[in-house]
């Protein structure tokens, strides 16, 4: 008989703890603060002519096929 209460008891409590829960589907996913976006592809990386510091491509100044860091380094010409 404590076998088919102990049976029940457990039954029951199954039952009330899957009502509860939430399916895997409907959870509401924790936000992030900020959302990671996707890598960046690698860029090339060009030395200043100036002063040799290394700077992304995309971020350099150009004067003809030589990259400076920045406006003032390409006025100032190679070192």
């Amino acid at each position: 008989m404590k076998y088919l209460v102990l049976l029940v008891v457990l039954a029951v409590a199954i039952g009330i703890w899957r009502s509860r829960r939430v399916p895997d589907d409907a959870a509401p996913r924790p936000s992030s603060p900020s959302s990671p976006s996707p890598r960046a592809l690698p860029q090339d990386m060009l030395a200043c002519a100036h002063c040799g510091v290394h700077i992304p491509q995309a971020e350099a100044v150009m004067r003809g096929d030589q990259a400076y860091c920045c406006t003032e380094h390409r006025q100032l010409g190679p070192a």
